[in-house]
């Protein structure tokens, strides 16, 4: 087999070439005021449309896993938010 010497370009995927450092924040809290599937379902349509919010998931036993963009929201931001929906965040003991 004969080789040109020539390398072959190296292949990326389109998103890891656009892809930037977002400085993404992930904490889970504890919330009061989710008693139900439709509360969790009310919690989310609070955050749905939340700038910078990256992703949010929400159990029945009121703990909130969020991740944000640091750079487009804040913590205070998002709770502000959710306490708007009836949702506070419970102090840790």
């Amino acid at each position: 087999m004969r080789t040109t010497g020539r390398r072959r370009p190296r292949r990326t995927s389109s998103t890891a070439r656009y892809r930037r450092a977002v400085p993404v924040v992930t904490e889970t809290i504890q919330v009061s005021g989710i008693r139900c599937e439709r509360c969790v379902i009310r919690l989310a349509k609070m955050l749905e449309s939340h700038e910078g919010l990256e992703a949010a998931n929400a159990n029945l036993m009121g703990q909130v896993t969020m991740s944000w963009d640091d750079e487009r929201t804040s913590r205070d931001a998002l709770l502000e938010a959710m306490a708007r929906g009836g949702f506070r965040e419970l102090e840790a003991v």
